[in-house]
């Protein structure tokens, strides 16, 4: 896969002020990006995107 290089991140409107919560960069063409907030340098996880859409549309029909 490839690296995150101009990912935008963003964080859920659903996420507490504390910052306990994950962030999701879906803007690159081959890979969504899903980190940790309060470890923005550290790793993250990547999807491909069909992987992240049936992620997400498995998640909303429960």
């Amino acid at each position: 896969m490839s690296n995150m290089t101009g990912a935008e991140w963003r964080k859920s409107s659903y996420s507490a002020n504390e910052g306990n919560c994950v962030e999701v960069a879906d803007n690159t063409p081959s890979v969504v990006g899903v980190r940790d907030s309060k470890d923005i340098a550290g790793p993250a996880l990547m999807f491909a995107p069909e992987q992240w859409r049936s992620f997400i549309t498995s998640i909303k029909a429960s």
